[in-house]
């Protein structure tokens, strides 16, 4: 016996519309999140070294902070590139024994491709994979420094995002 509740299927309920749950698109931009939403839950100190330090001096701050890269600037505080341990891993293969006195100005990527904290977080996703790297400065409107996200900054956020959809599910369901 079926509950009371049930209601035989009618004309029109096999009309099915479908629909997509997961894909890049809709994890990322159903909240059209921004790197500012991003930011916010961060502490905000960005780790930066000078053209003239050594990769020495870099290898031990990374280590120290437990992060991959520092943003490289200039004797006016201007950003003018980034240093990751993929470049130092590299420099390494190329000069065994002779990377760690090396200036940072010699091993940095010049060319930093930023994002904006009005940028979509998809956006940015797009960018790293494309261009294989795990971490974007963070720039405002004037070119100022105000942050740097990485991949797995973007990961984690919207697993916490995912988190709280499931839970707000849960709870609609359960009542």
């Amino acid at each position: 016996m079926p509950p009371s509740s049930y209601q035989a299927p009618t004309v029109g309920d096999r009309e099915s519309h479908a629909t997509v749950s997961q894909s890049a698109e809709t994890n990322l931009s159903s909240t059209k999140t921004t790197v500012a939403e991003l930011l916010a839950n961060k502490d905000g100190k960005v780790i930066t070294v000078n053209v003239d330090d050594t990769i020495e001096t870099v290898v031990m701050l990374l280590r120290e902070k437990h992060i991959g890269a520092v943003l490289v600037t200039d004797e006016s505080g201007k950003m003018v590139g980034i240093l990751s341990e993929r470049d130092i891993v590299r420099k390494m293969a190329e000069t065994p024994g002779k990377t760690l006195p090396q200036q940072v100005k010699n091993l940095m990527t010049e060319n930093v491709i930023t994002c904006t904290p009005s940028d979509l977080l998809i956006n940015v996703l797009h960018k790293m994979t494309d261009g294989r790297f795990r971490h974007m400065p963070v720039v405002d409107d004037h070119g100022e420094l105000t942050g740097i996200i990485t991949i797995g900054d973007v990961v984690h956020f919207r697993l916490n995002q995912l988190e709280y959809e499931a839970l707000k599910m849960k709870q609609m369901i359960v009542g």
